[in-house]
Formats: C-alpha cells, sequence, structure tokens
C-alpha cells in the first residue's frame, strides 16, 4: 500500500510553517495565507550524520585567522549600481532586485553585462526565448562578446552549466519561474521558492560565483514568495516609478556589504536606462517663473540630498466637506500640518480645498519637507509667488515651531551648488558650513517664517 506523502503547510506572506491549516498565520498575522506543500525527504548519510558530504574538510575557523586582505568588489559598470550596492559586488553575494512589471529589471539585469565587457555573464532566462533576449539587447547596445544566454527553468541544470563555466557574474530572470525536481509543486510555489533560492545561495557562496535574481512582486508591493527568500539573500533591491513616467529609482532595502541609506534614479529612454547623477537637476521648476503654490524643499533620501518642487492648490470647497488629497505625501500628515496653521498662525482652513502633490512622481517620508509644504499652501492661497531661488528644510511641531532636521549641512551644500540664494532652516539648526552665494535664514516658528516670506 503506498504511503501519503507528507505535507505541511507555509504562510506565503511570512514563510511559518505549520502541521496543519490555520485560517491566520500565528506569526505574521495574515489571513488565508497558508498552503499545502510537499515535505522534502533528506536521506543518506550526509543527512543523518549533519555533516556536508561535499565539503568533509569544514571546520571551524578563529575569526583572526580568516583573511578577507583580497577581497576585491566587483565593478558591474553602472556606476549608480556601484554605489548603491556599496562600492560593487562582493563575490560570492546572492543580490534580489524587485520591482512592478514593466518597471525595467530585465532591462537593467541586461544593461549591466553590457556594460562591462570584461566580465565573462550567464544571463539565465526563465520567462523569454534566446531571440528575445537577444532583441532587447540589440536595442540597447554595448559589448555582448562576453555574455552567454541560457533558456532553462531546471535549478539543477543552471547550477550545472554555472560550475561548468565558472562565469564571473550569473543573472537569474526570474526566481519565480525555476523550479526544482525534489519538490513536487509548482514553480512559484513557496516550496519551490525556498528550495531554488537555498541551491543558489549554496553555488554562490561555495564557488565565488556573484548572483543577481531577478524577482516578480504582488500586488501589494512585496515581493512574491515566502518573507524568507529575502532573508536568505545578501541583497535586496527594490525597484520603483511610475510605468507613465521616464525616471526609475533603484532603492537599497537590504544590504550585508553596505548602507541601506542610498538611492540610484534612472531615466528610461528607448535605448535602455541612463543614469541620472544629479537627480536635484530632473526635480526642480519646469515653469516659468511667478507661479503660486510652489516652494522647493531640500530633502535627503538616505546619504543624497534632494531637491525638489512642492505644489500646493487651495481653492474654496464646492462641496460642503472640504477635501483633502495628498500625492507622494502623507495625508495625515498634511490634515496635522493644516491644522497648526489654523490653529497657531490664525489662518483660515477648514473651509478651503487643499491639494498637494510631490513634483516627480516622488513619495516622501523625510520631515523636512514640512517647511515646504506649509509655504506651497500659504503661496496659493494667497496667490503670492515665491522666488524661484529660495528652498527650505525645516519640521513642523505641533506648537508652531519650526524645529531643526539632520545633516542640514548637506543640505545648505546642495542648494548652493544648485543656485539658489536663500534658504529657510529652523533657528536651532547649527549651520557649520556656509558656502558663497547663499543665504541662510533661520526662522524659530510659522508666523516668524510668514512675517520673513511674505512681507
Amino acid at each position: 500500500m503506498a504511503t501519503k506523502a507528507k505535507t505541511v503547510f507555509y504562510c506565503t506572506s511570512c514563510g511559518n510553517e505549520s502541521p496543519k491549516w490555520m485560517g491566520r498565520c500565528p506569526a505574521c498575522g495574515e489571513w488565508n495565507t497558508m498552503v499545502e506543500a510537499p515535505v522534502e525527504s533528506k536521506k543518506g548519510p550526509a543527512a543523518v550524520s549533519g555533516r556536508s558530504a561535499a565539503r568533509p574538510d569544514r571546520r571551524p575557523q578563529r575569526l583572526r585567522e580568516i583573511d578577507y586582505s583580497q577581497e576585491a568588489r566587483i565593478s558591474l559598470g553602472m556606476g549608480e549600481v556601484d554605489r548603491i550596492l556599496g562600492g560593487g559586488m562582493v563575490p560570492g553575494s546572492l543580490v534580489l532586485i524587485g520591482g512592478e512589471p514593466g518597471i525595467g529589471k530585465s532591462t537593467l539585469s541586461l544593461q549591466i553585462p553590457l556594460c562591462c565587457k570584461d566580465l565573462r555573464t550567464l544571463y539565465v532566462t526563465g520567462e523569454e526565448s534566446a531571440r528575445q533576449v537577444g532583441m532587447r539587447a540589440r536595442r540597447l547596445g554595448g559589448d555582448d562578446s562576453n555574455c552567454s544566454i541560457f533558456c532553462e527553468t531546471l535549478i539543477g541544470t543552471v547550477i550545472e552549466e554555472a560550475r561548468a563555466m565558472m562565469p564571473d557574474l550569473m543573472i537569474v530572470d526570474s526566481v519565480q519561474t525555476m523550479y526544482t525536481d525534489t519538490v513536487e509543486s509548482a514553480p512559484g510555489s513557496v516550496s519551490q521558492i525556498k528550495e531554488v533560492a537555498a541551491a543558489l545561495l549554496r553555488f554562490a557562496k561555495e564557488s565565488g560565483v556573484p548572483v543577481i535574481l531577478i524577482g516578480h512582486i504582488t500586488k501589494d508591493g512585496y515581493i512574491a514568495g515566502p518573507k524568507i527568500l529575502e532573508h536568505i539573500v545578501d541583497v535586496v533591491l527594490q525597484f520603483e516609478g511610475e510605468n507613465r513616467g521616464s525616471y526609475r529609482i533603484l532603492r537599497s532595502i537590504k544590504n550585508r556589504f553596505g548602507s541601506t541609506a542610498e538611492l540610484a534614479v534612472f531615466e528610461m529612454t528607448g535605448s535602455g536606462l541612463r543614469e541620472v547623477p544629479n537627480p536635484s537637476e530632473m526635480l526642480i521648476p519646469m515653469h516659468e517663473q511667478g507661479l503660486s503654490g510652489t516652494a522647493i524643499a531640500a530633502m535627503l533620501d538616505g546619504t543624497r540630498p534632494l531637491l525638489f518642487e512642492v505644489q500646493a492648490l487651495v481653492s474654496s470647497a464646492v462641496y460642503g466637506t472640504a477635501q483633502r488629497s495628498a500625492t507622494g505625501f502623507d495625508t495625515r500628515r498634511l490634515n496635522m500640518l493644516l491644522a497648526v496653521l489654523e490653529k497657531r498662525a490664525g489662518f483660515h482652513l477648514s473651509a478651503k480645498d487643499v491639494f498637494l502633490n510631490m513634483a516627480g512622481g516622488l513619495r516622501v517620508s523625510d520631515p523636512a519637507v514640512d517647511l515646504a509644504v506649509i509655504c506651497a499652501v500659504l503661496s496659493s492661497n494667497f496667490d503670492f509667488a515665491i522666488p524661484s531661488d529660495v528652498c527650505f528644510a525645516g519640521e513642523v511641531g505641533l506648537s508652531g515651531e519650526i524645529r531643526p532636521v539632520g545633516q542640514i549641512d548637506r543640505r545648505v551644500q546642495e542648494a548652493a551648488r544648485l543656485g539658489f540664494k536663500k534658504i529657510f532652516v529652523s533657528s536651532f539648526a547649527k549651520v557649520e558650513v556656509k558656502p558663497e552665494g547663499i543665504r541662510v535664514i533661520k526662522v524659530a516658528d510659522v508666523p516668524a517664517l510668514v512675517k520673513a516670506l511674505f512681507k
């Protein structure tokens, strides 16, 4: 009589295992995320003894005896990607790039070997044919002499080919299309993604070949598959942007070899992704001067200072209840700032519609943008245009005070480099660097700001 295969239930959100089905995952609290998957049987002496059959000579090492002086990073030929990785790829690392469909993940992954002709690259594709990849490579341009295309979805065959070739870099597009024949489930399932990622991790660590994985995301914006996938890999990069727009942002979510406070900006063109080394130039005003309702904010995204335009529109409420709408900014924080203007500064905005927009499609979380938001709202309310050579950097508190923000010197230097003449900051901010050509104006609260700006 045939025995029934053992199965367990996995949470598709966090990867938690359970022997029985539950409506709610006890680990992450998500509902209806438990799926059934067979348990992989591990037989043989290696599984029983717990010792690796491939590396029987492996022994613990003292930390001081490990030689890492010759560890050199691998340049990918794209300065922005190298910078967000911390100076290049570390040999044997596993990098995961996620993003929405059509955002440019495959374009970026193919453009990397085309930009660096010295890297022997194995490009594994499970979604496209070799002809389709070749057509896209011809459109992108570059040197394709060292890039090999391998159309395969069985991870065992992929690793065998990689061990025989021993490339300088391997790219897998995508991890959800790969599968292993040791697990009886469809490609893209929780168990398949776990085993595929584990197999690629073992290959990368044992061979020293860095691997780049392309990952799909769900409708909620998370990388598809178990949460353990993000724990397995060394680096997680998120590709963001609007499909209708031309600009893309590559953001570091996790990085074991560098800082996560980095981002890279690209522009999608007909010939591929173009690096944007100075994002502030694309975010500053692209219209005629003298328009009300705009203000320039000096934001810091990670370690990179950005100056961009905050747009506001204040009009009389057509319906009984005033509308509050914000694009790229927290609506609850906008309501708080409007309440501060009404309570602490005496501006009656409760009967007016307020619409707010962050130019360039940015999603802003830096509190230093508060000052520019207030100035843009007041500018639209008074129909008074703020000079185009003035920018703002400050957080607004509930009592109407303007609080200092971090790394103010970098914001001032970026504003001076772009030709701004004035920057409004908190009176408690300690500005140690004062570049030539820009005047730092310190204000203590919102009434003082109004007097200094709209006098």
